[in-house]
């Protein structure tokens, strides 16, 4: 089968998008597909490579990864002829792939993270006129007709029902496709948190530790808020706050650190930097607790890394959470730094729900790809 990928961002851009498309594209050419991947160019990247097996085309965008809706057609297009099914996602990679299954009568598929129409005030922080922009791009986004919608999580497909096919007849063109993890890297045996503790001198920490991009819907200025709170619970508490793409969030960072310095917390919460993905289990490992305190999650890997670690997980009931956490873990309510340190402080005490551990194979979710390419070609 020759299978299509129309994404804006693709490595070394890096981002749970990325990861997800990577292990898809990559997982197909393994078992014997051609795959042909599309693009936005990013700085110091080439216009075409061979990547793990994956023909990666790269668009130059002039900066601007809006305009890859528009300059990456004709590419598209091409490859297109030559595709059996056209893969996509959200958000600029779609109107290229829609055209393009519509004018070579290919099939075309998307995979919806999150669905955030009628949702932009509630899970961000933007002007009222900025929200109903946004909003009104996704509702077309979602409007052109695809064959069928991938869903990273139930949460995802039942909004996606209810605010995008509205159609009780034609439901089964949503589906829901957990994303999978690498166990072989998330081996809890891999990684040394005590190593960790001893480098940034927390031997007699209670360590709490959240991770993540600056995002509006990450919560973190929650955790912040929390903090005061858990410390007076807990006084040789810490939180490690590890921030990723941070020039892509600049604004965003700097309100977190302004925060922290109003709160006067500067002995009680470390930013991080950023480290490799391969590394990221060291910091885990080094948690006495785990914290993830989005607003929205479309999918989780947060969560499923802390659970797969063996880490006590405190997280939001928003979103994807309840679905996919598991092993030691209290979910509280959002938007609530109360809730947030009331959650810290049961893991502190052990008293947090404790189930079997859930799994997410790459295997899995790549033959459920692959049985839906197989229906619609």
């Amino acid at each position: 089968m020759k299978i299509l990928f129309v994404c804006e961002n693709y490595l070394p851009h890096l981002g749970g998008a990325e990861v997800v498309f990577k292990n898809l594209a990559e997982g197909f050419v393994k078992l014997g597909h051609e795959v042909f991947l599309v693009t936005h160019r990013i700085k110091d990247t080439k216009k075409y490579e061979l990547m793990n097996g994956v023909k990666v085309y790269r668009i130059n965008c002039f900066k601007s990864r809006y305009l890859f809706s528009f300059l990456a057609i004709p590419k598209v297009l091409k490859l297109a002829k030559k595709a059996d099914v056209i893969q996509t996602t959200s958000f600029n990679g779609a109107p290229p792939a829609w055209l393009a299954s519509r004018l070579t009568k290919k099939p075309v598929v998307i995979t919806v993270h999150e669905n955030w129409i009628n949702k932009w005030d509630k899970v961000t922080d933007l002007s009222k006129l900025s929200c109903f922009i946004h909003n009104l791009l996704e509702k077309r986004i979602y409007a052109l007709k695809y064959d069928k919608y991938i869903c990273v999580s139930n949460a995802t497909r039942n909004d996606i029902i209810n605010d995008v096919i509205k159609n009780k007849a034609s439901e089964k063109k949503a589906v829901t496709i957990y994303n999978g993890l690498d166990y072989q890297l998330w081996n809890p045996n891999r990684f040394d948190g005590e190593k960790v503790r001893e480098q940034l001198n927390l031997k007699d920490k209670f360590v709490c530790f959240s991770w993540g991009r600056p995002g509006m819907s990450k919560g973190f200025e929650y955790l912040i808020e929390a903090m005061p709170k858990i410390s007076a619970q807990i006084p040789n508490s810490i939180l490690l706050l590890m921030l990723g793409s941070k020039e892509t969030h600049q604004q965003r960072y700097e309100k977190l650190l302004s925060l922290i310095r109003k709160h006067k917390l500067n002995d009680k919460i470390k930013i991080i930097p950023s480290v490799p993905y391969e590394q990221l289990g060291n910091f885990i490992a080094a948690a006495d607790c785990a914290i993830v305190p989005s607003v929205s999650e479309g999918f989780g890997y947060s969560a499923i890394e802390a659970c797969t670690m063996n880490i006590p997980l405190v997280a939001t009931n928003v979103g994807s959470l309840p679905e996919v956490v598991s092993g030691k873990f209290v979910l509280v309510n959002s938007k609530n730094p109360d809730a947030l340190a009331e959650g810290v402080l049961k893991i502190k005490e052990k008293n947090y729900t404790s189930t079997p551990l859930k799994k997410f194979t790459w295997e899995r979710a790549i033959q459920e790809y692959l049985r839906i390419y197989q229906e619609l070609v």
